[in-house]
C-alpha cells in the first residue's frame, strides 16, 4: 500500500499530511481524515492506510503545521490516563489556536489538494474526523457542500456550533458518539436538529464506549467500537461516493 508524506500549499504556508491509496494505477475516490488532537501518528497512518486498502486515497493532514511539523508533541507509545494530563496540557493551546476560520481556510487548500491527485477521481470527495478532528470534519462539509458528499465524526463534539453548520449540511453523514460524551437525551436533540436541517444521517451512540474509543493508542480503545467504526463508515462511503 503506497503511503507517502505530501506538502499541500495553504494561505499560511505549506501543510505537511500523510497519503495512503491503492496501487492499482487507478484512479479513486478522495477522502480527507482528520486526527484527533493527538495529531498524525502511527495509530492514524494504520487507519489511513487500512481505509486505502478498501479502495480510497487517504489524506490525513497536520492540522498544527503553523507551529510546525508533525509530530509537534512528543507522545508516548501508548497514552495512559496517567499521561494524558501531561499530553494534554501541550496539546490544547494547539487545538485551542486552530479556529473555525483557520478550519474552513485549510479545508479548501486541503480539498483542492485532494482533487487534484492523479490517483482521485473527479467528484465529489468525503471528510471523515476523530474527536475534534469530528468537529473539523463538520465544519468542512459544511463550508463546501458542493464538493463534499459524505462527512463522519467519530467521538466528536458536533454539535458545539450550535445548529447552523448543521444545516448547511449537503452530505451523506454519520455521527457516532460515545456513551460517556452524549445522553440519551442531548443524543435527541442533535438528532432532532438535523432531522429541522433536513440531513440524511446516521446519529448513535455506541454502546459501552467512552471518549476516544477507536484510538488503539490510548486507555480508552475498544475494538467493538472500533470495527463498528469501520463498518458504518464504510457503508457511508460506498453508498456516496461508490455506488452514488
Amino acid at each position: 500500500m503506497p503511503a507517502k508524506t505530501v506538502q499541500i500549499p495553504t494561505p499560511d504556508g505549506l501543510a505537511d499530511a500523510y497519503a495512503a491509496f491503492p496501487d492499482d494505477g487507478e484512479r479513486h475516490p478522495g477522502v480527507l481524515m482528520y486526527a484527533d488532537g493527538f495529531g498524525i501518528r502511527p495509530v492514524l497512518r494504520e487507519m489511513a492506510r487500512e481505509l486505502a486498502g478498501h479502495g480510497y486515497y487517504v489524506l490525513v493532514p497536520n492540522p498544527f503545521y503553523r507551529h510546525g511539523p508533525a509530530p509537534l508533541v512528543e507522545l508516548p507509545e501508548h497514552i495512559g490516563e496517567e499521561d494524558r494530563p501531561a499530553v494534554m496540557a501541550r496539546v490544547m493551546p494547539l487545538i485551542e489556536a486552530h479556529t473555525a476560520e483557520r478550519v474552513r481556510r485549510d479545508a479548501d487548500a486541503y480539498l483542492g489538494f485532494l482533487t487534484s491527485r492523479p490517483e482521485v477521481r473527479t467528484g465529489p470527495v468525503a471528510v471523515t474526523g476523530y474527536c475534534i478532528g469530528g468537529l473539523w470534519a463538520v465544519r468542512t462539509a459544511a463550508a463546501h457542500p458542493g464538493r463534499v458528499a459524505a462527512v463522519a465524526a467519530f467521538h466528536g463534539p458536533v454539535g458545539v456550533d450550535g445548529p447552523g453548520p448543521l444545516a448547511g449540511l449537503t452530505a451523506r453523514v454519520h455521527f457516532a458518539h460515545a456513551e460517556s460524551d452524549l445522553s440519551p437525551e442531548a443524543l435527541g436533540e442533535l438528532n432532532q436538529a438535523l432531522d429541522a436541517a433536513g440531513v440524511d444521517y446516521t446519529s448513535e451512540i455506541y454502546p459501552g464506549t467512552v471518549h476516544g474509543f477507536t484510538m488503539s493508542d490510548t486507555d480508552a480503545f475498544d475494538s467493538a467500537g472500533l470495527q463498528r467504526h469501520w463498518d458504518s463508515l464504510l457503508v457511508l462511503l460506498d453508498g456516496a461516493l461508490v455506488d452514488g
